[in-house]
């Protein structure tokens, strides 16, 4: 039995970056000589197993033989006589079929038989074997490692290999769990552009996300978007979400929160007459169709629906501010609304030439919100019970108070301006 250190835990300790995970590959072993020894096994489709202590991963070097279609659509080997090489070329990158023998030290201790060492110094990304177009789902991490090291190329070979799998339907048959796991981290990587990027000149974003390959090609009023073409502001707005380190929910409705944009009639354009609308229902059928986690719709819905407003909300009054906040739904879920004006934020500053611009709306409507929430409506509903009022009443009383506020805080506000 031999135990190596594999994957991204070699590649990063090799670029000098923090190690996430460590995954080792056991050669000459059995699964019954692993759970002997202690370990857990927890592989549905090939032996892994945790750990006893460290409840790191060990998985059984495995071949796999192509057996049908999508990710599930291959046949796996793993048994005692599968050796390391045959292990490491199943791998989708070379920069990832890098192995570590256990307890060694030093770059001369690396087994690296597909040349990963030279592809980091080169900054390539480069696929290991044709055994690449086995698994669609390698063309999710291809984009996703693009975001994720930004300074990398794609080898123009993995390029083709990619979209002569998408052409033959590979991702097509991309089940839902798995796409969503690879975009949510593709979104998390320091320039998420670059995984969209990746996925349009493969062919794939038209596959997987329609509604916003559409955008490309899409002008917008020159006025409001230096950079014209919605397509482009998109990528813009994710790259300002990644700067200002933005959660996933708040980068996922960057995401999504113009694709009505797309369907704009032509003789309509570049206005954009009622996308927002147009964009909350694309959206939901996008969630729907990735399985999107539910707080994530939530916001992703509010952001298109109501970004104009936030980006205009510095023109509203009092009472339209407190109908903003309430169509926000910003009084019973305040950390959310917060998100809501990270996201506005973020499309505002997503703009050619103006992504270090202010965005005062944020600070204007976070102080609107404060003023609303600090209303005590006890002794509000106790007055107005006082006076028989009764029901929906009760709630025009507590709502005339809280525009109260508001407007004494903006205000303040403006006095400090």
């Amino acid at each position: 039995m031999q135990v190596f250190r594999v994957g991204g835990a070699v590649r990063d300790a090799l670029l000098g970056l923090p190690i996430r995970d460590v995954d080792w590959v056991v050669v000459g072993a059995t699964p019954e000589q692993m759970t002997a020894q202690g370990f857990q096994p927890v592989g549905r489709d090939f032996p892994v197993f945790l750990h006893p202590q460290s409840r790191e991963e060990y998985a059984l070097a495995r071949t796999e033989r192509k057996s049908g279609r999508g990710y599930r659509g291959f046949t796996v080997h793993a048994a005692p006589d599968v050796t390391l090489e045959q292990d490491l070329a199943r791998r989708d990158l070379t920069i990832n079929a890098i192995a570590q023998p256990t307890g060694a030290k030093g770059l001369e201790a690396l087994i690296d038989p597909y040349g990963g060492q030279r592809d980091l110094q080169q900054r390539v990304l480069r696929h290991v074997t044709d055994a690449f177009r086995e698994d669609p789902v390698r063309i999710l991490r291809v984009a996703r490692f693009a975001a994720r090291f930004a300074d990398f190329t794609l080898a123009p070979e993995t390029l083709a290999l990619m979209r002569d799998m998408v052409k033959d339907g590979e991702a097509d048959h991309l089940v839902p769990e798995r796409v969503w796991q690879e975009l949510s981290r593709g979104l998390m990587e320091p320039k998420p552009s670059r995984m969209f990027q990746v996925l349009r000149d493969c062919g794939a974003l038209k596959v997987l996300l329609p509604e916003l390959q559409a955008l490309w090609g899409v002008p917008q009023t020159a006025e409001h978007h230096p950079e014209v073409d919605t397509g482009v502001h998109m990528m813009l707005v994710m790259d300002v979400a990644a700067k200002l380190q933005a959660p996933l929910t708040v980068r996922l409705a960057c995401l999504l929160h113009d694709l009505g944009k797309g369907n704009t009639p032509r003789d309509e354009l570049p206005r954009h007459i009622g996308h927002e609308q147009r964009s909350v229902k694309m959206l939901q059928r996008v969630c729907e169709r990735w399985r999107v986690p539910t707080d994530c719709r939530e916001l992703a819905e509010v952001v298109a629906r109501e970004h104009g407003h936030i980006h205009r909300s510095g023109e509203l009054g009092a009472a339209a501010v407190m109908r903003l906040l309430e169509r926000c739904d910003a009084i019973r879920k305040p950390e959310r609304f917060d998100e809501v004006l990270w996201a506005c934020e973020c499309d505002s500053r997503g703009r050619a030439g103006l992504a270090e611009r202010p965005y005062p709306q944020r600070a204007r409507l976070r102080a609107a919100q404060a003023a609303a929430l600090a209303v005590d409506t006890a002794p509000v509903a106790q007055a107005a019970a006082a006076e028989g009022i009764k029901g929906p009443q009760v709630g025009e009383r507590i709502h005339t108070a809280r525009v109260q506020a508001v407007a004494h805080a903006l205000q303040v506000l403006q006095a400090k301006m």
